[in-house]
């Protein structure tokens, strides 16, 4: 399956939710949250109730979308959570948040996760002073992320700075725009990873 390349205003009309896939225009009215709060297609109007499986899956699907992996990859990841310590539902989100491409996002080196992936695989980041080109890279406590030399006076991560105020910087990540440098300070709870997902359903979708 290749990666979804179309409107990604429909993604989040499909889940029924904002997943802030666009940035800025996420904030603004004319997100298409904000103009047409149903499902896309013909019959996006009319759609009935969903059955048990029906809610988990788009629970699972939501989560893949909002930090745009691929069905196999996420499948690697729950299967990892599993094997962790923890609550398994919360331990994929924090594994999640961990991804190099996620951290470069909250930090605001990008005004969304597409974004900062490409940012990563085109060498703009450095990961500890060696340059990362990973999106996927799971980052732990104490790592530094800093925008590479050359790539300071790149107008898209500028841009993105000037206007990261909307979204804030979590309190799990230490940024200092000023050096184009951040740190990860620790994994965060499940409390400060605002998402609006009920990670328990997609622990029941497979566990099927």
């Amino acid at each position: 399956m290749a990666r979804y390349c179309g409107p990604l205003c429909k993604l989040c009309r499909r889940e029924g939710d904002k997943l802030f896939l666009k940035g800025n225009r996420c904030f603004t009215d004319k997100c298409a949250m904000e103009r047409r709060k149903y499902p896309p297609g013909e019959h996006g109007q009319n759609r009935g109730k969903l059955s048990d499986y029906g809610i988990q899956l788009r629970e699972k699907q939501k989560v893949r979308r909002i930090y745009g992996i691929m069905e196999n990859q996420f499948r690697i990841y729950f299967k990892k959570a599993s094997r962790m310590k923890g609550i398994t539902g919360e331990v994929l989100l924090q594994l999640l948040e961990r991804r190099l491409d996620n951290v470069v996002y909250r930090m605001g080196f990008a005004i969304n996760r597409r974004e900062a992936r490409l940012l990563v695989k085109h060498r703009h980041f450095l990961v500890n002073g060696r340059i990362v080109d990973i999106p996927s890279y799971l980052l732990k406590p104490g790592d530094i992320v800093e925008v590479a030399e050359g790539s300071k006076d790149l107008p898209t991560i500028n841009e993105s700075l000037s206007i990261a105020t909307h979204r804030g910087v979590p309190v799990w990540l230490d940024v200092d725009a000023a050096n184009f440098r951040g740190k990860f300070v620790r994994v965060p709870t499940r409390e400060e990873i605002q998402l609006p997902v009920q990670e328990q359903l997609i622990v029941e979708f497979y566990s099927k």
